[in-house]
């Protein structure tokens, strides 16, 4: 197997891994930037989880949890669809390889190399279901905790803890289902190592700028900073103005 690749595939590859393993760790592990859309969602996920503990009628929360359980279902099941399709050219793979034939520039490296860039694909896309699944599975799980809240104006609790604890079980959902739509990001950069490694190091590299960017300094990001910038303010001035009035109470 060694021989079919070039010192420069294994580059590209081994750079393709280690990309998107940093932006995953960057992005949505224990190293997320503050200042990233996926750290900025976190916050106003607690803020409308302090939300909901106070609210009355929960339907809003319910037809906002049902809307992403159908976008994770949804990229699920077009996920199989795609894993399906390239199953389906790896097993035709000397047909296919012999039908474009004349477009030279996808063809370097031989059909074993080809058939090992399908694999790639494979793999990613299937790494991509297993995410999904598991985001839906996660989302059913919020269901419950959504349907078991307390009602903080009947019950004497704890609002920031509750508000802590589900907000964190709604985004590590959220977290995987991210995961499961980068891949379909990075696998479009995968494409380009069936042009050349050379194409798939640059698709990798211009890729993960793209969506670096759009977490950081897009005017998304800069309008979802700001407004979580200014439920903070409000709660610190309605905990400002409950600390006022039991002094006033207690005068």
């Amino acid at each position: 197997m060694a021989g079919e690749f070039s010192t420069l595939d294994i580059v590209a590859v081994t750079n393709f891994f280690v990309v998107w393993v940093v932006y995953q760790a960057l992005f949505d592990g224990r190293w997320r930037r503050r200042t990233s859309i996926n750290a900025a969602l976190a916050s106003l996920r607690r803020h409308w989880m302090r939300a909901l503990l106070v609210r009355e009628n929960r339907i809003v929360d319910s037809t906002l949890v049902g809307h992403v359980i159908h976008s994770a279902s949804f990229f699920a099941s077009t996920t199989m669809f795609v894993v399906a399709g390239l199953i389906g050219v790896l097993g035709s793979a000397d047909r296919i390889y012999a039908a474009i034939g004349n477009i030279t520039l996808l063809l370097g490296g031989g059909q074993r190399l080809f058939e090992w860039k399908v694999v790639l694909l494979i793999a990613i896309f299937i790494y991509a279901f297993f995410k999904f699944t598991w985001a839906l599975r996660q989302f059913n799980y919020f269901s419950a905790v959504v349907g078991s809240a307390p009602d903080a104006r009947r019950e004497s609790i704890d609002v920031d803890a509750y508000a802590e604890r589900m907000a964190a079980v709604l985004t590590y959902a959220v977290g995987e289902l991210n995961a499961g739509v980068r891949a379909y990001y990075f696998a479009f950069a995968a494409f380009g190592w069936f042009i050349d490694p050379r194409v798939f190091i640059v698709a990798t590299v211009l890729m993960v700028l793209v969506i670096a960017r759009r977490q950081l300094v897009s005017p998304t990001a800069k309008a979802l900073r700001e407004h979580g910038k200014c439920l903070d303010d409000r709660r610190e001035g309605v905990a400002d103005d409950y600390r006022e009035g039991v002094a006033d109470d207690r005068r």
